[in-house]
């Protein structure tokens, strides 16, 4: 990794999935990037992304009920930022992730052509990391 990183990943994290997105920090643009297996191969997987892409920190997207109270998968994604600043040692971010999964699923629906579940999910993560950006301002949470 160079000493000044270009990119910042999100995640939305899922039980069996996790979508992923990314952004350059200096074009503040986001983007679907992949879909991983939620299992014992998750760390390697992200490992290799983000040493790939440069990535400097990371994003979570944080589910929460309807009432925006906290749920089991609320603490869920909690328990799984925290292994990731263990695993990974970058910046770790929560981000409010309300709606972005029916909003994903409206977009792809509104192309008109069949798609997998795993879009849904890189695509919810691109929302999230758009709404972490904008959120941010001027700042890249590097």
């Amino acid at each position: 990794m160079t000493a000044s990183p270009q990119a910042i990943l999100a995640l939305d994290v899922g039980d069996k999935r996790i979508g992923v997105a990314i952004a350059n920090i200096s074009v503040r643009f986001a983007s679907p990037l992949t879909t991983i297996t939620n299992d014992e191969m998750v760390w390697q997987q992200l490992t290799e992304i983000i040493e790939t892409n440069d990535v400097g920190a990371i994003v979570v997207g944080l589910p929460r009920g309807l009432d925006g109270q906290e749920t089991a998968q609320t603490h869920k994604a909690e328990v799984f930022m925290q292994q990731l600043r263990a695993h990974l040692g970058l910046p770790v971010h929560p981000q409010d992730e309300a709606a972005t999964s029916v909003k994903a699923e409206e977009e792809l629906a509104a192309r008109g052509k069949p798609y997998a579940k795993g879009e849904v999910d890189a695509l919810a993560a691109t929302y999230i990391l758009e709404d972490y950006l904008n959120e941010q301002g001027g700042s890249h949470g590097l």
